[in-house]
């Protein structure tokens, strides 16, 4: 895992034991049906992006999917080091 997604992983994992007012990942912790629903509009903006956009536009909207999805997960207690050790079992 690259050091800037183990250092968000470690923030938004932080912004749910200590919340910062105001904060959009605390919004969304706040509310998993949220978090998921942002998951899914991120999903289908990299598919729009992919077929139909530039290459900025879509590493923009992977960008939006990777970080909701790690808020996702952190509304479940899943951390990012156990999708990325199952990665690393299929790899095998």
């Amino acid at each position: 895992m690259s050091d800037f997604l183990t250092q968000l992983a470690a923030l938004i994992a932080d912004r749910k034991t200590n919340p910062k007012q105001g904060s959009y990942t605390n919004e969304l912790l706040a509310d998993r049906a949220k978090a998921a629903q942002k998951v899914g509009e991120e999903a289908a903006e990299v598919l729009v992006a992919a077929l139909a956009q530039s290459e900025a536009r879509l590493i923009e909207e992977m960008a939006d999917l990777i970080y909701h999805s790690m808020v996702l997960l952190e509304t479940r207690d899943v951390r990012w080091a156990e999708v990325v050790a199952e990665l690393e079992k299929r790899h095998k």
